[in-house]
C-alpha cells in the first residue's frame, strides 16, 4: 500500500513538471510570435499638409501615395486643411495622428512658429517628425529644445531665379508691386526676400508688397486695389501661383491683360496654358509630387535610427518658361 502511494505521488509530481515545460514552450512560442509581428509591422506614417484646395498639396498627395504604392514598406495616412490659415485644425491633425499611433509625422506646416509646441509634444510621445515645404522657425525650436530636419527647396533662391527672368523682360526703373504669402510662414517670407533680391539688383521699383495669404480670391482683390492706386505698374510678382491667377484674373477685368506681366511659383497645371498664351511670364516648379516623398524617406530612415539624416536636405527648383521643361 505504502509502495502504491509512492509511485502516485512520484507520477504527480512528473505530471506537473511535464506541464509547467509545455507551460514555458507556450509562452516561448508567443513571445517569439510577438517579436515576429514587431519586426514585420510597417511604420505608419501620417502626412500632413496645408490647403486641400491649392493643387499644389493635392499633386503633393497624389505623389506619396503613388510613392507608398510602389513601394508597400510603410502605411500613409494623409490629411489637410481646409485653407492656409486653420492653424487650429491644422494643431488638431497632430495630435490626432499622436492618438492613432503613427510612427512618423511629415507635416507642411501653414505657420512656421505656431504648429512647433504641438510637434514637441508628439517626439515626446515617440514620434518622429520630418518637416517640408515650409520650414520651422529655428529660434522657435531652440526655445521648444527640438530639432526637426527640413527637406524642401531654398524659396529664396527659386524667387530670386523668376524674379531675374522677369526682370530681362522689362526695363530698369519699372514699378512692380509684390503679392506675398502667409507673413508668418518661412517659405513666404523667404520668396518675398528673394523677389526684393531681383528687384535690388535689376534696378527695378518695388511700389507695392501685401500678402493675399496663399490665396486666389485675395489676391484677386488686393491687385485690383493695387492697379488702381498704381496705374504705372508693370508686373505682379505672385508668391504662388494661386496666388498668380487672382492677379491674372483682376488684369484681365482692369482691361490691361497685355500690358502687365505676372509671375508666380510652384508650377501647377493651370500655369501650363496660361505660360504657352504669354498670360504668365514664368513660374518655379519645386516638384510637388516628389516633396512629400522626399520627407518620408527621411522619416523611414530616421526610424531605422540612420543618424545621418538628421541634418537639413535641400531639394530642387527650376524656372518654368514658355517652352521649357526640365522634365
Amino acid at each position: 500500500m505504502i509502495s502504491r502511494l509512492i509511485t502516485l505521488h512520484q507520477f504527480l509530481i512528473v505530471c506537473c513538471v511535464v506541464n509547467l515545460i509545455g507551460c514555458n514552450q507556450a509562452t516561448n512560442r508567443i513571445t517569439r510570435n510577438e517579436s515576429n509581428e514587431d519586426l514585420s509591422k510597417k511604420p505608419r506614417i501620417g502626412l500632413i499638409m496645408k490647403s486641400l484646395a491649392n493643387e499644389f498639396f493635392a499633386t503633393m498627395e497624389k505623389g506619396a501615395r503613388e510613392h507608398q504604392a510602389e513601394n508597400q514598406n510603410y502605411e500613409l495616412i494623409c490629411n489637410g486643411i481646409k485653407d492656409e490659415t486653420d492653424l487650429a485644425r491644422q494643431v488638431a491633425l497632430v495630435n490626432e495622428m499622436v492618438a492613432s499611433k503613427v510612427d512618423a509625422i511629415v507635416i507642411a506646416p501653414a505657420d512656421s512658429k505656431a504648429l512647433i509646441p504641438s510637434l514637441r509634444r508628439a517626439m515626446e510621445a515617440g514620434v518622429v517628425v520630418v518637416n517640408i515645404d515650409n520650414q520651422l522657425d529655428k529660434t522657435v525650436m531652440e526655445k521648444e529644445s527640438v530639432n526637426i530636419p527640413f527637406v524642401g527647396p531654398d524659396n529664396r533662391a527659386g524667387a530670386k531665379m523668376v524674379g531675374n527672368y522677369l526682370a530681362s523682360q522689362l526695363n530698369p526703373g519699372d514699378k512692380v508691386a509684390i503679392l506675398e504669402g502667409k507673413t508668418t510662414a518661412y517659405n513666404g517670407i523667404q520668396r518675398r526676400l528673394g523677389f526684393e533680391d531681383a528687384a535690388k539688383e535689376n534696378n527695378l521699383k518695388i511700389v507695392s508688397s501685401q500678402s493675399a495669404d496663399w490665396e486666389t480670391d485675395k489676391a484677386n482683390t488686393i491687385t485690383s486695389s493695387m492697379l488702381r492706386e498704381f496705374p504705372d505698374i508693370t508686373a505682379i510678382l505672385a508668391s504662388n501661383d494661386s496666388m498668380a491667377l487672382g492677379a491674372v484674373a483682376a488684369i484681365k477685368s482692369s482691361g490691361r491683360a497685355n500690358e502687365i506681366k505676372v509671375i508666380g511659383f510652384d508650377n501647377i497645371s493651370a500655369m501650363k496654358k496660361l505660360l504657352e498664351n504669354g498670360t504668365v511670364l514664368a513660374t518655379a516648379d519645386q516638384h510637388a509630387s516628389e516633396l512629400a516623398v522626399f520627407g518620408i524617406e527621411i522619416a523611414i530612415k530616421l526610424l531605422e535610427k540612420q543618424t545621418d539624416v538628421t541634418a537639413n536636405t535641400q531639394t530642387p527648383v527650376d524656372l518654368i518658361i514658355k517652352d521649357i521643361d526640365p522634365s
